[in-house]
């Protein structure tokens, strides 16, 4: 494999020493492109668009393209394809988001879910990471990912998006063996998931805890992040010659820091209702930190975006192992001219920071 050409977001996510603070977004392959809005109408449709190895490894280019100062790609795929190789009926309603043609409400229902297996059920994907690792030819590091156990179980048990999740934490409470039943086996697929997207070539993975913050404290801990334990201890480490850094994300997740840093994983991404600095005092030296910028500030003025950049990076402080972020996905809605500003700003306000 091609050596690294900018290893600054791998060496950050270690703790190591690096030149600026690396950048990179949530989402940062979307709809506020007007290259992938030309990309998906050339597709057809967004799973016609993530199934394509060529159409993903095109998308995931093109920030990188438009944007010099990225210092990480992330495979365009879905959290959902792993309920959609079990099964399950993945199709997108216009304006209404995921659904499934099957729902899991049953024991019964659970036990048939098969776990996928990468390689035959979800060769798509692995055929899409190594193409985009061909294509990046060292460019920058390539990040896969996963929904974790507990998002990926609302999905199924709701049929879809969810603004209560009513139907899954019904079932916590009333059936909590028929839950911990489907996030073992989801823990299983996505652990082998994930080692498949390593293998394939990915360089990082992040684990998307998407609505692990809609759960109480205690909830929280046996129904997901028992299940993101789970899976980093499952996962491969090192491959080609280096480590392979976890990141965890819990949106929402605040509160928890301290026991997701226990958890195993060498980063944990924080959403924007968090202080960086804090979150820094809180976990110590223990694991690096993504993030955490909201991205509705790329709605504003690039002035202003710049101050909110320094202010982020001024509460976390000197030292390695800061990896600048939005706090979750960049929105359809922003200007690229903005998210050009806010990745501008990062590497010119960061250099300060390690000297």
């Amino acid at each position: 494999m091609t050596a690294l050409k900018n290893d600054r977001f791998l060496r950050a996510l270690l703790k190591q020493p690096v030149d600026v603070t690396p950048v990179w977004m949530m989402r940062q392959a979307g709809r506020y492109l007007p290259e992938y809005r030309a990309s998906r109408a050339k597709a057809g449709d967004f799973m016609s668009l993530c199934m394509n190895p060529e159409f993903a490894c095109e998308v995931t280019m093109q920030p990188l393209d438009r944007y010099p100062q990225l210092d990480a790609a992330i495979l365009f795929s879905d959290i959902l394809t792993i309920p959609d190789a079990m099964g399950q009926g993945l199709y997108f309603e216009t304006g209404e988001g995921p659904r499934f043609k099957k729902v899991v409400s049953t024991m019964a229902d659970i036990e048939a879910l098969p776990i996928p297996d990468p390689h035959k059920d979800l060769g798509y994907v692995m055929d899409a990471v190594s193409t985009i690792r061909r294509e990046l030819n060292g460019r920058v590091p390539l990040i896969g990912f996963s929904g974790s156990p507990w998002t990926l179980a609302t999905y199924m048990v709701e049929g879809g998006s969810s603004k209560d999740y009513r139907k899954t934490k019904t079932m916590l409470y009333d059936n909590p063996q028929a839950l911990h039943l489907l996030l073992d086996k989801l823990a299983q697929s996505v652990t082998s998931y994930l080692n498949g997207q390593i293998m394939a070539g990915a360089q990082a993975v992040q684990i998307f805890d998407s609505w692990g913050g809609n759960l109480s404290a205690a909830a929280y801990q046996e129904f997901s992040l028992a299940y993101m334990r789970k899976i980093v201890s499952g996962l491969i480490r090192e491959h080609e010659g280096r480590k392979v850094p976890v990141i965890l994300f819990t949106k929402g997740g605040g509160l928890w820091l301290e026991s997701i840093a226990d958890a195993g994983a060498d980063a944990l991404g924080l959403d924007w209702t968090c202080d960086i600095g804090n979150a820094r005092d809180r976990v110590g030296n223990k694991v690096a930190l993504q993030g955490n910028m909201d991205p509705t500030v790329l709605y504003a003025k690039p002035e202003a975006i710049r101050t909110e950049v320094g202010r982020i990076l001024a509460s976390y402080g000197k030292g390695s192992g800061h990896v600048f972020n939005l706090g979750h996905g960049i929105t359809p809605e922003v200007d690229p001219e903005h998210a050009g500003a806010f990745l501008r700003a990062v590497h010119e306000l960061s250099a300060q920071y390690h000297e």
